[in-house]
């Protein structure tokens, strides 16, 4: 079993988060360190360590988490100008927590390439 993360923890209760959107799939909390002045992180509500193990049976899942993108841009006013969507897989692909989740950013022009 894979150690319990803050997203396990935000999940359960035990650690608080600015929740702006949940439904039977997913939950979406507000970055408590923003890199845009929207950075909302998506996760889904069944653990998934990361893209990297994300396995077929997952699509529909991985579809629920960009389908929330959108509301979430919609209801933070972002969803017209644009926004971004980043997932990082692994360490050298920035992931910092063993959880997958979606990036949510915006409300700035974003600039190319990211980093």
């Amino acid at each position: 079993m894979s150690e319990e993360t803050v997203f396990d923890q935000i999940l359960s209760g035990g650690i608080s988060a600015d929740i702006v959107y949940e439904d039977e799939h997913c939950v979406a909390f507000r970055d408590i360190n923003p890199q845009a002045p929207v950075h909302i992180l998506i996760i889904p509500r069944r653990k998934i360590t990361g893209l990297q193990a994300v396995e077929p049976a997952d699509t529909g899942l991985l579809g629920q988490l960009m389908a929330a993108a959108c509301a979430v841009a919609g209801q933070e006013g972002i969803r017209e100008s644009g926004f971004r969507c980043v997932i990082n897989a692994g360490a050298q692909g920035g992931q910092e927590v063993p959880y997958l989740h979606v990036h949510l950013l915006g409300g700035r022009q974003l600039g190319w390439p990211p980093g």
